[in-house]
């Protein structure tokens, strides 16, 4: 199954959290945060949303930072997915 975002949605699949400190402390499942920072997996067409014309300006592959939370989180053949209007995302990773 594939999922084809419309209007302004973006599809965002997760990056792992860190699993050791930068002093090399090893962190278990429970302390790792949330990550915010998703690479693009599909991206809408952009055009009329609430009267207002919309361009993606992101693209598939870009890494962007989100709200800590925003988005929904759907669950699609056993991955992990967030499904966020482009104006959720704060910045593009580069």
């Amino acid at each position: 199954m594939k999922l084809k975002p419309l209007s302004d949605r973006v599809i965002l699949k997760m990056l792992e959290a860190e699993e050791t400190t930068k002093g090399g402390i090893i962190l278990t499942s429970a302390a790792k945060e949330k990550p915010e920072i998703a690479e693009v997996v599909a991206v809408g067409p952009g055009g009329m949303v609430d009267g207002k014309e919309v361009v993606m300006t992101v693209k598939v592959g870009d890494k962007v930072v989100t709200s800590k939370y925003s988005g929904t989180q759907v669950k699609l053949d056993g991955e992990e997915l967030t499904i966020v209007r482009q104006g959720d995302i704060l910045a593009i990773v580069e």
